[in-house]
């Protein structure tokens, strides 16, 4: 199969804004599985020409399951090096929620086991018991069945506790629901025919403390999706969008026993609120993360804004570092994901999961344009310099392609940097600001 870029000639010498050599521009042929304009709309602007799957392509906005096609041995699917798809081939280790959860306790029992100071521990005789002073950004958690017993245990020491269940391979709100009883558990476990018996279980779920003291804005609960680009992951390379938005519940927040079955209180997925009668068509229940850090600059002060969303970074990174190891970092990849985060009242934040196809479905007008930017600047930086879809560079994109992206990690060029800095002092130097 070919999938070389197709040379034709043009009097316009460009492609996207860049000067092509020779006066003569790439035929790039692409597909998608989603019939999103803001996709095929970016994909267009630039001259590239949509072919079906089974043509010769070089770029596919694929979804999760056509990548897992792709990359199963018994495809015998071989990419080549003008190919780039959309989603890393085991983007689960990430995005599921059993497996996000179990990621991240490796990763910090690993540091606890190499004596890493990040994986510092308060003392163990405080209230609630010792938490990781560093690395202490999920909720406590178990996955049913198999947890089961731990959660019981865990569950009898605060009764008075509200857990928030959900399905593990399930999106946009399906399946979940809350509990402040264990009896409620066991019923609803009889009535769905599923056995908490470790051996027994079939569908697995994750059983989260519920954040009951969320941030609050006019009353109402909400949570940040933020935009996280990753184009490789050994080494670790990844980038923050800056024009991520709040999601707002259509109803005021209410911790009474009557409202915990009442999703449009506690889950912000557009999915669930658009359907609730206090839904805003115009704004969508969004606001924008910069109006979020004005208003609490005004509101709670500078210093501990900019504390909260260094915090955020410092979850991202380390979220993204607990899987690193175990993701297959294959180079014809990039994936962005969408970060689903909530703040409580004392301005920690706390990741609540991560989704690889994150919604690309305009509600609004001004989600539109944030979403076509997303894609447009994502082409940027995956992209070499001439626009055409080649592993081989480096994937070290110059600073003016980086749009509304700010680098959020780069371990390539703080190693680069490192040596450097080695070589001409000897003096050691702190990699830190790299995912500033």
């Amino acid at each position: 199969m070919s999938t070389e870029p197709k040379r034709v000639s043009t009097n316009l010498a460009t492609m996207y804004g860049r000067l092509a050599t020779g006066h003569e521009r790439m035929k790039i042929c692409f597909c998608t599985d989603l019939d999103k304009s803001v996709l095929i709309s970016n994909f267009e602007k630039r001259g590239w020409v949509q072919v079906t799957a089974d043509d010769d392509w070089n770029f596919y906005w694929a979804g999760t399951g056509t990548c897992r096609n792709i990359f199963s041995v018994d495809s015998g699917y071989r990419m080549h090096d003008n190919q780039l798809i959309n989603h890393f081939p085991n983007h689960y280790e990430l995005s599921r929620k059993d497996l996000l959860v179990k990621n991240i306790k490796r990763y910090r029992k690993d540091l606890e086991r190499d004596s890493n100071p990040l994986a510092e521990k308060t003392e163990a005789n405080i209230p609630g018991g010792s938490k990781y002073l560093y690395l202490d950004f999920i909720p406590i958690t178990f996955v049913l069945p198999a947890d089961y017993n731990m959660f019981v245990e865990e569950y009898r020491k605060n009764p008075q506790s509200t857990w928030i269940m959900k399905p593990c391979g399930k999106s946009q709100g399906a399946g979940i629901f809350l509990i402040n009883k264990l009896s409620k558990l066991k019923r609803w476990s009889r009535e769905a025919k599923t056995s908490f018996h470790p051996q027994i279980g079939k569908e697995s779920y994750v059983i989260s403390r519920y954040i009951e003291n969320p941030l609050l804005i006019g009353g109402k609960k909400f949570d940040l999706r933020l935009y996280v680009l990753v184009t490789s992951f050994r080494p670790l390379k990844a980038y923050l969008f800056r024009l991520g938005f709040c999601r707002f519940c259509t109803v005021k927040y209410d911790t009474s026993v009557t409202e915990l079955d009442n999703m449009y209180v506690h889950l912000t997925n557009v999915s669930v609120q658009k359907h609730g009668g206090e839904y805003n068509n115009h704004h969508g229940g969004k606001w924008s993360v910069q109006n979020l850090r004005l208003y609490l600059e005004g509101t709670r002060g500078k210093e501990v804004t900019d504390k909260l969303f260094g915090s955020i970074t410092w979850l991202i990174v380390h979220s993204l570092k607990a899987v690193s190891s175990v993701m297959a970092s294959d180079r014809h990849c990039f994936e962005c994901y969408g970060y689903d985060i909530i703040i409580d009242n004392t301005l920690k934040p706390w990741l609540v999961e991560v989704n690889a196809s994150p919604s690309l479905t305009s509600t609004t007008a001004n989600d539109r344009i944030l979403k076509y930017k997303l894609i447009d600047n994502i082409l940027n930086i995956v992209l070499p310099p001439d626009g055409v879809p080649d592993v081989r560079w480096n994937k070290i994109p110059s600073p003016d392609m980086l749009g509304n992206f700010d680098l959020l990690i780069d371990e390539e060029i703080a190693a680069q940097d490192d040596n450097l800095q080695n070589s001409s002092n000897g003096k050691h130097r702190s990699n830190s600001n790299r995912w500033k």
